[in-house]
């Protein structure tokens, strides 16, 4: 089974529209995929670990972003891989072009025996939520179709 993830959706308002930020992951495995493939950041929970806690800390490692509260909790989903992915929003702002992202390390090209580097997240965008919809990992869409319910209830 798969460890528990948790993330944030940072969202605005522009111009009466309603904007996310979404993620890009880092790495060769993602450089040609965009449709689908955005994310929230997000990363798994540490032993011990709150989940909001965990958001917090992994919007800030893959980001270099602050957040702030008030947070508000989305009912967690369920990926295709089996990982469950705890969520909040919060309203918040940006420029993505001041991304800084940690990194990780793999074997690259396969089977060279070579270490290389990637960051987590190679960039992050706003997008309006009909561009977000088809941009997100589809099984992260109900995050954006809730967070769009609770800010005009």
């Amino acid at each position: 089974m798969p460890k528990p993830s948790a993330g944030l959706l940072m969202f605005r308002r522009r111009g009466g529209e309603l904007e996310v930020l979404l993620a890009h992951p880092g790495g060769p495995l993602w450089a040609r995929k965009d449709l689908g493939a955005w994310t929230i950041p997000k990363g798994e929970l540490e032993a011990g670990e709150a989940p909001l806690a965990a958001a917090c800390r992994e919007f800030t490692e893959e980001t270099g972003f602050l957040v702030a509260g008030p947070f508000i909790a989305l009912t967690p989903i369920r990926q295709a891989s089996g990982k469950v992915v705890h969520a909040w929003a919060f309203a918040g702002d940006c420029d993505p072009r001041g991304l800084r992202s940690n990194e990780f390390t793999m074997e690259w090209p396969p089977h060279s025996g070579q270490i290389a580097a990637f960051p987590e997240i190679d960039r992050a965008e706003f997008f309006s939520l009909a561009a977000a919809n088809a941009k997100i990992n589809p099984a992260q869409y109900a995050l954006l179709t809730e967070l769009e319910r609770i800010l005009n209830a």
